[in-house]
């Protein structure tokens, strides 16, 4: 079933589109639907699609020279990703984009976004808003990584999570469908390091982990571990 096209203002860069524009980009767009752990595209591929989520979890991640795969951030619905080809031509995708679980999403040919852009500069200030926001975030889990504990690192992934994503449990806790491995990505450190401080807080009863969950019981215990001094 075609999606409504007045549903892409929950998109942070169509948030001033008129009905009109909606209507053109969701004419101009092709949905695309894949199952868990399968690719939206792959880093170093040509960007000729931009793409808006619109179910499902996706997670942006970059290999570096070593192999190592560093998971960069956490796609969630209504979020647009890998729409570089719009502003830059010939650009290519610097990460791959995987589906966490069965996601769909609507892929806009970059050359048409490119030109329909040209004529809407309030599209150009919401992409401009969207990758200035990229690049503040990566700023500062680069000086996260640099400067901070593992812990520290570790609860304010979770804590950034739980406020884009996180789901009330009928208990009264609030509940992430993360793996320990994703959260160690995310968190710049290796699996059995992220195991050791969530093996941690659980004995102290701020949150219970499984293999594919994490559920939040203390989210203030978090932000007081998120705010200790680094030294």
């Amino acid at each position: 079933m075609p999606i409504d096209p007045l549903k892409l203002r929950q998109v942070s860069v169509f948030e001033q589109a008129t009905d009109e524009d909606l209507k053109l980009i969701a004419q101009h767009s092709i949905e695309r639907s894949i199952e868990e752990g399968e690719f939206f595209f792959f880093q170093g591929d040509s960007a000729d699609y931009g793409y808006v989520l619109i179910s499902g979890r996706a997670k942006l991640t970059q290999m570096n020279a070593t192999g190592q795969q560093v998971n960069l951030r956490t796609i969630h619905e209504w979020e647009m990703f890998g729409a570089l080809g719009a502003v830059r031509e010939n650009a290519m995708y610097p990460a791959s984009a995987q589906a966490l679980e069965h996601s769909t999403a609507l892929a806009i040919k970059s050359d048409y976004f490119h030109d329909f852009v040209q004529t809407r500069p309030y599209i150009s200030f919401g992409l401009m808003k969207l990758m200035t926001g990229y690049i503040q975030e990566m700023q500062e889990r680069y000086r996260e990584l640099a400067t901070e504990k593992v812990e520290r690192r570790l609860a304010r992934t979770l804590l950034r999570l739980t406020a884009q994503m996180g789901v009330k449990h009928a208990d009264g806790g609030i509940e992430l469908a993360f793996s320990r491995q994703e959260l160690a990505e995310m968190s710049g450190t290796t699996l059995f390091s992220a195991s050791r401080v969530l093996s941690e807080w659980e004995k102290r009863g701020l949150l219970e982990s499984g293999r594919e969950r994490i559920l939040i019981r203390n989210p203030h215990g978090l932000v007081q571990i998120a705010e200790e001094s680094g030294e």
